[in-house]
């Protein structure tokens, strides 16, 4: 049957698919929908067209009605009573304005001669003092008159403020719109001031008083838009208030309209029955936020908006409905086009405009004002942190930048000549910080329930100087920060809560007695020289910091070696502050502030600060009170850099990281801080070195600019604060990253040791330097691979041996011996004792010296890279160039002791500095010629006064220290990074760069050379001659001891980590020498001299049989200069 089934046709003609019975379903419900969805169609087109029919209708009427209106105006001549107006006047004219004139549309022209017409009447009606011909009569008339009255009173101030937001107010030839709204603001002001109703008495004085509240009232409603009606004109007004008219008669009128508004503003504030608190709200989120607010406000009006009765309520609202007013901030900005993230945002407004209304400033002069009569300061200071919070959140959501700095300054320009940052210069002054801080010592006149602490000034500082550095990156902050750190007491009052909040115990070090001897030389060094009667810009400082004279001499000296064993067994401790073992987050609101502004003042004023002031003395601190601050800033940023950094902690950790690093190199310029206080923080979690150091070098590597919140906490720690490992450690740090750089350049595939492939170079030892240059500079960073050297002598034959590691060794240090003489002109010596290093600014002269010294620079790093010593050191100042740090004032004294001591006197000079004749220029002595450089543009023509002394100091200070060298420092930088990662190099400081290079101490530790020494040609441990040399080393001196190791190593001193890593290894080789047996019996010895093979670091020590002989000839072999040759 099923087959059967299956070959059944359908017999009704066509082919066509059966439709299924949920189809057939389906398909009738779309049709049922469809015709459903047409008879709403259908519906709501014969509503539109009834909706506009009606439009069209009303539309004609209003107009009809308006004719009709005109026309019975002008023929009313009858004296105009308030019947009339109210029935005849009033009811037609509200209906056809109503309908014709609507928001966001322009006026007509018969519409705003209309409503001129109205206006004028309305105005002489108010003014009649006629109850029968007043306007305001019926509103304390019957109840149907008043009525009446208040539904066309309510409409005419609705119609005023939508033609105050809606006119054009362009100084253009006949501009009817600025007289219509005069009319207009001034009808409201008259309507809703009882003192204008001329017409009321005593009987009716309270019916009147109601009248006019509730008017208030439904002006300030929301649905009214009184303030957004207020804000758009203002925000069309020029800035500043222009009091020269473009057009004649428009000004008076603008006067009229701007006072009139604000005038309506401030209402509520005088009106009892007003909801005071949705007033002030609306008035700080759309006034107070307009851009330059009181900037477009006629002066006359600025007293009104500023006094306290207006001031108080809106700090008030402000501080209760804080996130309510903030969001509403908020909206606002989001509403306006002007929202854009290259803008500031209302809030950044609102705070300009607050300080603007909160302070009464002489525009005449940069640091004399005062603050509002009768100011709330307290609120005033909560507002400002309140709105400076906002504004730093809105930076940080935007990522603000310099661009957009610059689009703030552009649009400053187009609007006006005022920058947004001259609006909050108050706060750069020092009158405004002195008020504030009286306030807060004064209990007497702060509010019991709102008292404001000094950390509430500290952090209304922290914010406003966050937003000063946002805006302008480069110099914002620098008129603040002066005015900070010139406060008299001002640091010292920041200290004082944070010294007693970290280190409670006080007396437990305060008594100990410190002495160190290298302190009190420098000090000394920095005394003479100086007179000590120049104490003119001590005094001041000792005026800053709220010290007398007395105080500081009687400052006990203290020393730095025997903290440890004085205090107890672990120095380690009195340094690890416990309260900042968590970093910024175990700190309380109070102290991050406090912590924030200390470090971004004491900094700042650091750098003015020069070394006789910090020592000697001691001012604006103790070296007792410097050694606490040093202490708080370590173990905060350590344990912040291990804890990683949050993004609101950023502010925080900056100024902490800027103000430890100049303390710290202060430190190693002249020691102030026991070595303990630096490595305390980590002691106790130090990471292994090979961890250390393949975190940093993974991370150096794989960061991008972006990540900046993503840096793992140990690299953090070793790129920001490698002081808190001991130095051998960075030492083995350092050794470590080479050996991992050359393991990834032979996995690359790239020649590391001696071989066949090793780059190849001929020399002539009469010529090292030039051939050197010639044959090498132009492998840059593929220096890095072994070269194997063939030296050519002196009679062109070139040398026998191969080099094996020993010539190469033999080639750097015979070429940097040549090219770092002062006689071949690339570098010069310091004045100071210890004659460093340092490039002659007269090399520029001589041919390629900027690509020699660059090729120098490449010579170092070969030898920091290969591990091989040069007795050389660099100026204190130049290193800190190759580390990519700037120089101060006081490390001139390390350069031209003779130019700093001079600077120091001319800034203590008591007299006038006019008396020295000098101006903004230095002399620069070249070959054949001197040189007259400006400091500072126009510099030949300005004389140093008392008042640019400082000026002229450390401009200077930088050109000797910065600018002459920047040139010659730049290229060899550029040659020592090529192998040198600079990421390595700022493992240490100027002093320990110059150890990595050159060597340890100046001694020798005979114990660990005598370990690691090798033997050859048949000496070993045990022979006689050997024992005899170890005893003589011994008993040497140390300085013996160095020219031993110059004799057989070109260095004079150790290397840092032991001679076990001195390559190749300290080797002693026998040289024999046999005496005739009558010789011996006589009592004679070898007559040979020892002799050196430095590139092998191997001593050639004939076999003496005494000791004395083996002390005379050794003596007089490392003496002689000679090494090689002797043999």
């Amino acid at each position: 049957m099923d087959r059967l089934h299956k070959q059944q046709v359908s017999l009704r003609g066509a082919s066509a698919k059966e439709i299924t019975r949920d189809a057939l379903l389906e398909k009738v419900a779309q049709e049922r929908e469809f015709r459903n969805y047409m008879r709403r169609a259908t519906a709501a087109s014969l509503f539109i067209q009834r909706v506009w029919r009606r439009y069209i209708l009303m539309k004609m009427t209003a107009v009809h009605i308006r004719d009709e209106w005109q026309e019975m105006v002008k023929c009313y001549s009858v004296p105009m009573s308030r019947v009339w107006v109210s029935n005849d006047l009033l009811r037609p004219f509200l209906f056809f304005v109503t309908t014709l004139a609507t928001r966001g549309r322009r006026f007509a022209d018969r519409d705003v001669e209309c409503m001129q017409i109205c206006f004028k009447i309305l105005l002489e009606s108010i003014n009649s003092s006629d109850p029968q011909r007043n306007f305001c009569t019926p509103a304390t008339s019957s109840i149907e008159e008043r009525r009446t009255w208040r539904y066309q009173a309510k409409k005419l101030i609705s119609l005023c403020l939508l033609i105050l937001s809606e006119c054009d107010y362009s100084d253009k030839e006949g501009n009817q719109h600025i007289i219509l709204t005069s009319m207009a603001m001034w009808f409201v002001v008259s309507l809703t001031d009882l003192k204008t109703w001329k017409a009321h008495n005593d009987l009716t004085l309270k019916d009147a008083d109601t009248a006019v509240k509730d008017l208030v009232c439904y002006m300030c409603s929301e649905n009214i838009q009184l303030y957004i009606s207020i804000r758009k004109y203002l925000s069309r007004l020029e800035v500043p208030f222009s009091s020269k008219p473009k057009t004649v008669g428009h000004t008076d009128d603008k006067f009229l309209i701007t006072a009139s508004a604000i005038t309506l503003a401030l209402r509520p504030f005088n009106n009892d029955n007003m909801n005071l608190q949705f007033a002030a709200e609306q008035y700080c989120v759309l006034l107070l936020t307009i851009p330059w607010f009181t900037q477009r406000l006629p002066a006359v009006l600025l007293s009104a908006i500023k006094h306290k009765s207006i001031l108080s309520p809106c700090f008030r609202e402000i501080l209760i409905s804080k996130e309510r007013v903030l969001k509403e901030i908020s909206n606002l900005s989001n509403m306006e086009q002007s929202s854009s993230t290259k803008t500031l945002p209302p809030v950044g407004w609102a705070l300009a405009n607050i300080f603007c209304l909160a302070i009464m400033s002489d525009s005449n002069s940069n640091n004399s004002g005062r603050f509002t009569q009768d100011l709330d300061f307290s609120s005033f200071i909560r507002v400002v942190i309140v709105f400076a919070e906002n504004l730093l959140t809105y930076f940080e959501e935007v990522e603000w930048t310099q661009i957009n700095s610059e689009s703030l300054i552009e649009l400053a320009q187009k609007q006006s000549n005022i920058l947004y940052t001259d609006l909050l210069k108050p706060v750069c002054q020092q009158w405004h910080l002195m008020k504030l801080l009286t306030f807060v010592k004064d209990p007497s006149i702060q509010k019991a329930d709102e008292k404001c602490e000094l950390t509430d000034v500290a952090y209304y500082y922290s914010c406003m100087l966050r937003i000063f550095t946002i805006l302008n990156p480069v110099t914002g902050s620098m008129h603040i920060l002066n005015m900070l750190s010139f406060t008299p007491g001002f640091l010292l009052n920041l200290w004082g809560p944070l010294e007693k909040s970290f280190f409670p115990k006080l007396s437990s070090v305060s008594g100990t007695n410190f002495s160190n001897n290298n302190n009190s030389n420098a000090i000394e060094d920095l005394r003479d020289g100086i007179s000590k009667k120049k104490k003119k810009w001590v005094n001041v400082l000792n005026k800053i910091t709220g010290k007398s004279q007395g105080e500081v001499e009687q400052i006990e000296s203290v020393t730095v070696s025997n903290l440890g064993t004085q205090i107890g067994d672990d120095p380690f401790d009195v340094w690890d502050i416990e309260p900042l073992r968590k970093g910024p987050d175990g700190l309380t609101a109070d102290d991050t502030h406090l912590i924030h502004l200390f470090c971004a003042t004491y900094s700042h004023l650091l750098l003015v600060v020069d070394d006789i002031e910090f020592y000697e003395k001691q001012v604006p601190f103790t070296l007792e009170q410097q050694r606490r601050i040093a202490s708080m800033l370590n173990t905060l940023v350590y344990n912040a850099l291990s804890n990683n950094v949050s993004r609101q902690n950023r502010p925080l950790m900056d100024a902490a990281v800027r103000c430890l690093h100049l303390l710290y190199e202060r430190d190693c310029r002249h020691q102030f801080c026991p070595p303990d206080l630096w490595l305390s923080p980590a002691k106790r979690n130090r990471p292994p070195i090979a961890v250390a150091a393949r975190t940093h070098e993974v991370m150096s590597a794989n960061l991008r600019p972006d990540d900046s919140l993503a840096i793992s906490s140990m690299h953090s720690v070793i790129t920001t604060t490698p002081h808190v490992f001991p130095f051998e450690e960075r030492v083995q740090m350092f050794r470590e990253l080479i050996s991992m750089d050359k393991a990834s350049r032979r996995m690359a595939g790239e020649i590391v040791g001696p071989g066949p492939q090793a780059v190849e170079v001929v020399i002539r030892r009469s010529h090292i330097v030039e051939d050197g240059f010639q044959q090498l500079n132009s492998l840059g960073s593929r220096l890095k691979s072994s070269i194997h050297v063939s030296f050519v002598s002196e009679t062109g034959l070139p040398e026998a041996g191969l080099d094996y590691g020993g010539l190469s060794k033999e080639f750097l240090t015979d070429i940097a011996k040549a090219a770092f003489s002062p006689e071949y002109g690339l570098f010069t010596q310091t004045s100071t004792s210890d004659r460093l290093l340092i490039p002659n600014s007269a090399a520029r002269l001589l041919d390629n010296a900027i690509q020699k010294i660059e090729f120098l620079g490449r010579v170092v790093g070969k030898a920091l890279y290969e591990g091989i010593l040069l007795d050389y050191s660099f100026s204190h100042v130049f290193v800190q160039k190759l580390l990519g740090r700037y120089s101060f004032i006081d490390e001139l004294s390390t350069l031209d002791p003779e130019l700093y001591k001079n600077l120091m006197y001319v800034k203590h000079y008591d007299g006038d500095v006019k008396d020295l004749s000098l101006d903004f220029t230095v002399t620069e002595e070249l070959p054949g010629k001197r040189h007259v450089v400006e400091l500072k543009a126009g510099g030949k023509d300005v004389n140093v006064t008392n008042d640019n002394k400082l000026q002229y100091i450390y401009a200077m200070a930088d050109y000797k220290l910065n600018r002459q060298v920047l040139p010659l420092s730049n290229a060899f930088c550029r040659g020592l990074t090529d192998l040198i990662s600079p990421s390595w190099l700022r493992l240490f400081n100027a002093g320990e760069f110059n150890q990595l290079l050159s060597g340890g101490n100046h001694d020798i530790d005979v114990d660990d050379l005598r370990s690691n020494t090798r033997y050859t040609g048949g000496y070993t441990e045990g022979s006689r001659t050997v024992k005899l040399f170890w005893e003589v080393i011994r008993e040497f001196e140390p300085k013996e001891r160095c020219m031993l190791m110059k004799f057989v190593t070109s260095c004079s001193r150790a290397p840092l980590l032991g001679f076990k890593h001195l390559q190749p290894s300290f080797t002693i080789h026998k040289v024999a020498c046999d005496l005739p047996l009558w010789a011996s019996f006589g009592g004679q010895d070898v007559d040979r001299l020892p002799s050196a093979s430095t590139c092998y670091n191997t001593l050639k020590l004939p076999t003496y049989k005494r000791s004395s002989t083996l002390r005379t000839k050794l003596l007089y072999a490392i003496n002689s200069n000679a090494g090689f040759e002797l043999s």
